[in-house]
């Protein structure tokens, strides 16, 4: 044996013991150590390897007492001859043809739609990557799972749960996601109505494979969830592709011929609208009427953060039609995959049989984790602090939306969710903008796939909040800002080719005191701007959650100058400002168009000649 063929990191996590332990195992079964080699003496090796010789002797006789090497009296330590036992003998060929029969013709199931990501895998080296369903792994709340994880793996524990029976759940998890997850969506349930997966993707698989066929029309959200229609497509259903509106699902004759309507109701996907309380009774009341089943994807249900989240679609069913599916935070997600189905006792008790064909049931060492990590309050708090975290996130990401690009984009209104999805100047291409952010190392999602239709609008994309620190955010924006006004610069207005007037200092004296200006903000809620005589300002916002604040702002060289306490980040601007009508348009001060507001009460006659 070659004692240089193991590598070891001094400052590596992993304890060098464990490192030395990992090479020698990995050499002796890949066969770079061979049966009935020698190994260098623990002196020789821990020489070489600049370790204590003493953390060289506790791996050399572990891997002893596990039967990997054997010590040789008076001759020293050998790799034992048993390694090799029960291995087949290597005598596969090197290559395979490719054009072979097991790749001609005899795919059955193969998915005909392509495998789109959202984001390159390194990802994480980018500065700004705005990829929602990304996080940051301080995120993970690692000494709470690692407790859950250790009570899950006691003796007595581990007999408990490997006592469950066939292809059922673990009962400890479902008394927990009964009790504690489904009362904050007024869904009430037992446990035979219940059926834990290995996270939603799963959950939906099943469903389509339980009640969709050929002879199935299925109505899904334009955009929507491409992962979900590639399922029915597979299935050969009959695709009704439903517009969306800011209320969610539009509810309307489309839906008289459809066996299924599929919905995210909590935050739509991947707009992030959240359906109105009105729409859902629309919905239900649709369903009753056509005898329609729903299938409810309650995806982010703890993300709302303006208001209340709004009651599930299965709590208000009255009449049994609503199958719901949800699953553990998507930071628990990519690691835990538990996810779960509620609905009536007699389709989880098919669900199962299904189920049982696949993986019979998630694996039941997670399920108990997962139940003492609920049981123990971790999952509440942990979800406070989440929601704090993203909340945070997501109000810095639409303050900095509002600054950078104005009147250039238009996110819509929304309560919560963790993306924004945005929509730009008509000439901007979205694709060709991912593109060029990518280069200045900002990651923004592309939207081509949540379309099923050829026709969709090229200038929207979606920025998203889970993989970015909060201190990247304005930064990112501000550059990503700077990209798009670059792209669409000779579709803006320029101060120089605008329609309308300049106005002087003197006209501007005119004009600004005592006047109200409304606008909109990027988010869809309107916004009035009252300026004072005495050089004062408040501003407030419409909508639910109604901001205000207060400034001061003044006329210098022949431009409009204001700062407010908190918006705007406080900073002190100025634009040069042009009158068409009673429109005012705001310029900075190198002459880009940046805000579009109308003059409540103005006219012309305001204008000196």
């Amino acid at each position: 044996m070659n004692s240089r063929l193991i590598h070891i990191e001094q400052n590596q996590e992993d304890s060098l013991q464990s490192q030395i332990r990992q090479k020698l195992v990995e050499g002796i079964l890949v066969g770079s150590f061979a049966a009935g080699s020698k190994l260098p003496s623990s002196r020789k090796l821990a020489k070489q390897l600049e370790v204590s010789r003493n953390t060289v002797v506790l791996v050399f006789q572990a891997l002893i007492d596990e039967g990997y090497l054997e010590s040789r009296e008076r001759s020293g330590i050998y790799v034992t001859s048993n390694v090799e036992y029960g291995k087949v003998a290597n005598n596969y060929p090197a290559s395979f043809d490719t054009n072979s029969s097991i790749n001609n013709h005899r795919f059955k199931g193969a998915i005909a739609t392509t495998n789109e990501t959202s984001c390159p895998s390194n990802w994480r080296s980018f500065p700004y990557s705005f990829i929602d369903g990304k996080f940051d792994s301080s995120l993970y709340p690692v000494k709470e799972w690692r407790e859950a994880n250790n009570k899950a793996n006691t003796t007595r524990e581990i007999y408990k749960w490997s006592e469950t029976q066939g292809a059922e759940d673990d009962p400890m998890l479902l008394d927990e996601i009964r009790t504690k997850i489904l009362p904050r969506r007024g869904i009430q349930a037992g446990r035979d109505e219940i059926l834990i997966t290995a996270g939603s993707q799963q959950a939906l698989y099943l469903l389509t494979q339980l009640f969709v066929d050929s002879n199935v029309t299925v109505a899904v959200e334009e955009p929507g969830y491409p992962e979900m229609r590639e399922l029915l497509t597979n299935k050969g259903a009959k695709l009704v592709y439903q517009a969306i509106d800011d209320r969610g699902i539009v509810v309307n004759e489309n839906l008289d011929n459809c066996d299924i309507i599929y919905t995210t109701p909590s935050h739509q996907t991947p707009t992030s609208i959240t359906m109105s309380m009105a729409r859902r009774d629309e919905l239900l009341k649709k369903a009753n009427q056509q005898d329609l089943l729903i299938i409810e994807d309650d995806f982010e249900f703890e993300s709302n953060f303006l208001g209340h989240p709004h009651p599930a679609l299965r709590s208000l069913d009255k009449d049994n039609r609503v199958v719901y599916v949800s699953c553990l935070s998507k930071v628990l997600a990519a690691g835990v995959q538990i996810g779960f189905i509620v609905t009536d006792k007699n389709v989880i008790a098919e669900l199962k049989k299904l189920r049982k064909l696949m993986m019979r049931n998630p694996p039941l060492h997670n399920q108990r984790t997962v139940a003492y990590f609920l049981s123990l309050g971790y999952y509440d708090s942990y979800m406070m602090q989440l929601h704090k975290v993203f909340f945070e996130r997501w109000l810095t990401l639409r303050e900095a939306l509002n600054i950078y690009l104005p009147n250039c984009i238009d996110t819509g209104p929304i309560q919560g969710g963790t993306a924004y999805w945005v929509t730009g100047p008509k000439q901007l291409d979205g694709e060709y903008l991912r593109k060029k952010a990518a280069e200045l190392g900002i990651l923004i999602e592309p939207v081509k796939r949540y379309f099923a239709k050829q026709e969709h609008p090229e200038n929207c994309f979606r920025l998203g909040i889970t993989s970015i620190r909060n201190e990247k955010i304005r930064e990112g924006v501000n550059k990503l800002a700077e990209l798009i006004h670059l792209l669409t610069a000779e579709f803006e207005e320029k101060l120089s080719n605008a329609k309308g007037k300049l106005l002087s200092n003197e006209t501007l004296q005119q004009v600004l005191p005592d006047v109200i200006l409304e606008c909109q903000m990027v988010y869809g809620v309107p916004c009035v701007i009252e300026l004072i005589a005495d050089g004062s300002m408040y501003g407030s916002t419409g909508g639910k959650n109604r901001e205000i604040d207060s400034g001061n702002w003044w006329i210098e060289n022949g431009m409009f100058y204001r700062q407010w306490k908190l918006w705007g980040y406080a900073e002190t601007k100025g634009f040069y400002v042009i009158m068409d009508g009673n429109e005012m348009k705001w310029f900075d001060k190198d002459y880009c168009f940046v805000r579009q507001l109308e003059l409540k009460g103005y006219t012309n006659q305001h204008l000196a000649p």
